[in-house]
């Protein structure tokens, strides 16, 4: 197998196993609320639903279901609306927009009947109203106008300011997500809000970089598929809206929201001037990629993406595909997970986003890796003359939620680079680590790749181990005998003592 299509399905499953597992908790958490709506499946009108109203299924007859090899009809199986977002936004904008944005729910059945086509531009829309998955009009949306109160829509709360926050100083957090024992499982937790989008010290560098590959690989880095405009416009509105929050003393949008001002990298910029990708790309260094539901099958196809963080594959090679298309290298997706994967991204809520970090060990820092980079490479051989202070963890750290408006699915990742020799002062970090590197699954660890700098990294966590067990960092287990056990950290996905580590690092 080449190592780009490695790299390829490595990601992909990921993305892939996240989901599987994400449907199963989904369903087993929201059970009462699904009881509570089958009764109101009918053809009768609907009451305005909330953040916690269940997938709807506006056609019991057309209900999804699994049926031997036959792929389940989700044309009827959409998210959950947001419409109740509606009477809260109608206070706050004039009287000719709140008259469009006070008007009741269509008949049960309009999200099938007047579906906004998932492949045509927005723009050329005409006067009869079209919906979005979660059952917005197009009258509605355009009537909400430029940068609407996405916390609102979403029912994710916009994030604290970030008082503490130092450009010249600032680290990403710790991240370690390393388990034992080690499976191919994905583990996930409910998104910070707060930490949706991280800036860090090398914020400006990263930006320039990013720029340059762009330069360099145009269509493979980003592009954009007809249909995507409105979940494009709505993504970069949402991250310039967080950033303004997040980060009021840097970032802040022109009263006419024409306008975005960036203080770290000294730039303005004209938003009608940009595509909305161009404009995430210049300002935010992290990676996206929007999947969009298709009305016809009720299946989700990746329609616009900006991503510079690749190794082995990129936006060129995977654009337009239905998700069993991009998955199809992956062993048995089909037949163990692709039901529960689409199952999942045709009722996934806009208030509940997830996050979840992958890792591996790389030689340097690479960012984008297309098929035949030099640095390809390094991971066929051991090279004899490397040096741990040339060994790095990178984690990808991810993020999956649903935009509000379009219902697009947008996942979006960055790529966290980090000297192995930092494990030296994290408690149990190198035996968990060096656990995983010398007993985790033989198929397991061919898939990880890491074979490439396990020969300097496995004695060094040795090493490590042994500096920590001698100052008593290890600590006893329950039984009081062998020491610690090593397991997963409760802290997971970070370690012990690890805010003091980051603070300090950042003079606070």
């Amino acid at each position: 197998m080449g190592f780009a299509t490695l790299m390829s399905e490595r990601w992909l499953f990921g993305l892939g196993a996240v989901f599987v597992l994400s449907s199963i908790i989904t369903l087993i958490l929201n059970k009462q609320q699904r009881e509570a709506a089958l009764g109101r499946l009918g053809f009768r009108r609907r009451r305005a639903s909330g953040a916690s109203t269940p997938p709807r299924s506006v056609s019991p007859k057309k209900d999804a279901k699994q049926s031997g090899p036959t792929k389940p009809d989700y044309t009827a199986q959409f998210p959950p609306s947001r419409r109740s977002a509606l009477t809260e936004l109608a206070k706050k904008v004039t009287d000719a927009s709140g008259k469009v944005l006070a008007v009741e729910e269509p008949a049960s059945d309009f999200l099938l009947k007047d579906s906004l086509p998932f492949a045509q531009s927005f723009a050329l829309q005409n006067d009869t109203p079209k919906y979005t998955p979660t059952g917005f009009s197009t009258a509605e949306v355009k009537a909400m106008g430029d940068f609407p109160e996405y916390d609102v829509l979403s029912g994710v709360p916009l994030p604290k300011e970030y008082k503490e926050f130092n450009p010249a100083t600032a680290l990403p957090r710790p991240y370690r997500p390393f388990r034992w024992a080690y499976h191919q499982t994905m583990s996930f937790n409910k998104m910070e809000s707060d930490w949706w989008l991280e800036i860090d010290k090398d914020y400006v560098a990263t930006i320039e970089k990013r720029k340059g590959i762009y330069k360099k690989y145009g269509k493979m880095i980003l592009q954009y598929l007809p249909g995507s405009e409105l979940a494009c416009k709505e993504l970069m509105e949402m991250c310039l809206q967080f950033y303004c929050a997040r980060f009021p003393k840097y970032f802040s949008i022109s009263a006419d929201k024409k306008t975005f001002c960036n203080g770290l990298l000294k730039e303005d910029t004209d938003l009608t001037s940009l595509h909305p990708l161009v404009v995430l790309l210049n300002n935010v260094p992290e990676d996206f990629a929007i999947v969009l539901r298709n009305e016809e099958n009720g299946m989700y196809y990746f329609r616009a993406g900006v991503i510079c963080s690749s190794l082995g594959w990129n936006v060129g090679t995977k654009i337009g595909m239905e998700l069993d298309e991009i998955h199809q290298p992956i062993p048995d997706y089909k037949e163990k997970m692709s039901f529960s994967m689409d199952r999942y991204f045709s009722k996934m809520p806009t208030n509940t986003p997830i996050q979840r970090g992958s890792w591996g060990l790389e030689v340097g820092t690479p960012l984008f890796m297309p098929p035949g980079d030099p640095h390809e490479k390094l991971r066929g051989f051991q090279k004899e003359d490397l040096k741990i202070e040339d060994c790095y963890l990178r984690v990808d750290w991810q993020t999956l939620r649903r935009l509000p408006l379009s219902a697009g699915i947008v996942f979006n990742f960055t790529a966290l680079f980090t000297p192995v020799q930092e494990f030296r002062d994290e408690r149990y970090v190198p035996s968990i680590v060096k656990k995983i590197l010398t007993e985790g699954k033989k198929s397991l660890m061919e898939y990880k790749n890491t074979w490439h700098v396990e020969h300097v990294v496995i004695p060094k966590l040795e090493a490590y181990e042994q500096e920590q067990m001698a100052k008593g960092w290890m600590g006893p287990e329950s039984e009081g005998e062998m020491g610690w056990k090593v397991a997963t950290l409760e802290e997971y996905p970070y370690f012990p003592g690890w805010e003091d580590k980051w603070h300090r690092q950042q003079g606070y």
